[in-house]
């Protein structure tokens, strides 16, 4: 069952949820030798991010990561690289056990799959810290999505409203910059981790949780799977809830 906790700005969300994950962190660092985190990007992730890296009490040298989703064939010294952003706002700040990057401009995309579904296969994930797009997506799996594939990662295509919404939060200058495709983790794969941390702020996301939290659990908005998950937790602001008909 998904928990809900609605926060009065994107601030305050990204910052409980950061304390949140902190908190997870250490009790897995508590129980077990090492902890596997999967991270995301994008502007939800800013102020989570902010935040987490400033936690005190994490042995980081016990944490190995990795990331949601990268664009193909965007270097790494391009604005939106994925890869740039979770180094420059997390992995040169905190001394992390081992970052897996997909390499988004590898020469070929599949083989890149393959190397790292070959190191995340045998892991369980402890943590995911993930959001939602606009148009429901779940990391790059736009809708309709794959429910039923077991890979941990997968060459997906971007819809155009994905694409729009890379633009509008500004890291492309036109549409016809954004990559047409991405590696992504899959559905399967994110569900799989034992405890997700949603973070959803700003109104232009409003739609997208509102079908995610009180619609069917479909394909046509990947983020709905959530609601399956047993260890889900989804930190909004009141923007992004502001659609929401039922109490949370």
């Amino acid at each position: 069952m998904m928990k809900t906790t609605i926060l009065p700005n994107k601030t305050a969300a990204g910052e409980a949820a950061a304390s949140q994950a902190a908190s997870s962190l250490r009790s897995i660092l508590a129980s077990q030798p090492e902890a596997l985190l999967v991270m995301a990007t994008g502007a939800s992730q800013f102020e989570l991010l902010r935040c987490l890296v400033q936690e005190p009490g994490i042995d980081w040298p016990r944490v190995t990561c990795f990331h949601l989703d990268e664009y193909i064939g965007l270097p790494i010294t391009h604005p939106a690289s994925f890869r740039k952003y979770l180094k420059e706002r997390f992995a040169d700040l905190v001394p992390v056990k081992k970052f897996h990057y997909l390499i988004g401009d590898a020469p070929d995309p599949l083989q890149e799959i393959e190397r790292v579904n070959k190191i995340i296969l045998p892991i369980p994930i402890d943590l995911a810290l993930i959001g939602i797009g606009e148009n429901g997506h779940l990391a790059f799996n736009d809708p309709p999505a794959d429910f039923e594939t077991t890979a941990p990662y997968l060459v997906v295509n971007l819809d155009e409203a994905c694409r729009k919404q890379q633009v509008g939060e500004g890291w492309f200058a036109g549409l016809e910059d954004v990559p047409r495709q991405a590696i992504s983790m899959s559905i399967h794969q994110i569900m799989q981790s034992r405890v997700i941390i949603c973070t959803v702020p700003e109104a232009r996301k409003a739609v997208a949780v509102q079908r995610a939290l009180e619609g069917p659990v479909t394909p046509t908005c990947p983020a709905s799977i959530l609601q399956t998950h047993p260890a889900s937790h989804l930190y909004l602001d009141v923007h992004s809830a502001s659609l929401l008909k039922q109490p949370v």
